[in-house]
């Protein structure tokens, strides 16, 4: 009998460590998207959303998967690989952003740039046709030769005031008293393909990890980036500025890496920056503006939990593009190959704004 007491206890036990393992993996606050993206072939990292003002609703979301047999995808809006638009055969493609009015051959286009780590070139197509413009690869980081210091990984597309429009662009190693990123100008090279010159470096690293995550203001001229492990550290964009560290925050309450910035604008100057917190699965959103005392000073408003995990790399919009998604999109990578489509108000919540 009482063995079988015994018994009956260790089960009750297990069970009851069972149920509460069970619980802990359920967050009643998770937001959840509305849109779960059609799988690619070997491993999503990061997201880009390219509006098409003539037809919102026919916008499209590009995303690497990174892979020595990698590609760029480019999804329509209900999550659907739009099949002939995929660019494969990329060599390990990292991060991709977006750029809008690019001239080549007198037109302006959109293209798309994404960080091709194993031949340490940019590639880069127009949009939406996802045609290569840049005769095959421009190299980055020439002449350097420590470890890692020519894989590319983050990118950003910086379109200044004047129209000059550049490429921020980093690696999986730098140097650490400034350099690690390097911004290059974008131009035609006269044949209608892109070429870039280097036009300055700058940007501290703490070297505890990587610095893959990019993002620009093009408004405020500001670029960001996610020093992982440390903070995201904030510069001027415009070169002519100067290259001194203007901010350093959310060093503090981040569970893992540092990684996918994203930039919500409510107005000219105010909005939201979302840093995922990846380790956490979740985004922490910063106030875009700073304080009165300080206008760089950006206070943590609010923490997100989501459904996608371990996410590397996000995007966001604020425009209307559909009857879904009718006060902008929230994308993040999640790390079963896919991309979560989210609804700007269910990210928002009560405390956020929108637009």
């Amino acid at each position: 009998m009482e063995k079988d007491l015994l018994s009956v206890a260790m089960l009750m036990s297990v069970l009851s460590i069972t149920a509460g393992a069970c619980h802990a993996q359920v967050n009643p606050k998770e937001v959840k998207p509305v849109v779960i993206t059609e799988p690619v072939k070997y491993d999503t990292d990061d997201p880009a959303i390219w509006i098409n003002k003539a037809d919102p609703a026919k916008s499209l979301v590009i995303g690497t998967d990174k892979d020595a047999d990698g590609a760029l995808y480019v999804f329509d809006l209900q999550g659907k690989i739009i099949a002939d638009k995929v660019v494969r055969g990329l060599k390990r493609p990292n991060n991709v952003d977006l750029a809008y009015g690019l001239m080549l051959n007198g037109k302006p286009t959109d293209i798309a740039v994404t960080t091709e780590r194993m031949t340490h070139k940019l590639r880069i197509f127009s949009v939406p046709d996802m045609k290569p413009v840049d005769n095959g690869g421009i190299e980055m980081f020439v002449g350097e030769n420590g470890f890692e210091f020519r894989d590319l990984m983050g990118i950003a597309i910086y379109t200044a005031k004047d129209g000059k429009m550049y490429a921020m662009v980093g690696r999986k190693s730098g140097p650490k008293t400034g350099g690690y990123i390097w911004q290059y100008l974008l131009q035609d090279d006269g044949t209608g393909n892109v070429k870039a010159s280097l036009v300055r470096k700058f940007g501290e690293y703490s070297g505890k990890k990587e610095i893959e995550s990019i993002a620009v203001d093009n408004e405020l001229g500001y670029i960001y980036y996610s020093d992982e492990q440390v903070g995201v550290r904030q510069y001027y964009a415009d070169p002519d500025k100067g290259n001194k560290q203007l901010s350093i925050f959310g060093t503090t309450g981040f569970a893992a890496d540092h990684e996918g910035i994203s930039i919500y604008k409510t107005g000219d100057a105010t909005g939201y920056i979302l840093v995922s917190d990846q380790g956490a699965n979740r985004f922490q959103v910063f106030s875009r503006e700073g304080t009165a005392s300080d206008p760089f000073e950006h206070k943590l408003v609010k923490v997100v939990p989501v459904a996608a995990r371990q996410s590397d790399g996000s995007d966001v919009v604020n425009v209307p593009l559909n009857d879904t998604f009718k006060h902008g999109l929230f994308v993040a990578m999640s790390d079963d190959k896919t991309f979560h489509f989210y609804r700007w108000e269910d990210i928002a919540g009560k405390l956020l704004k929108v637009k």
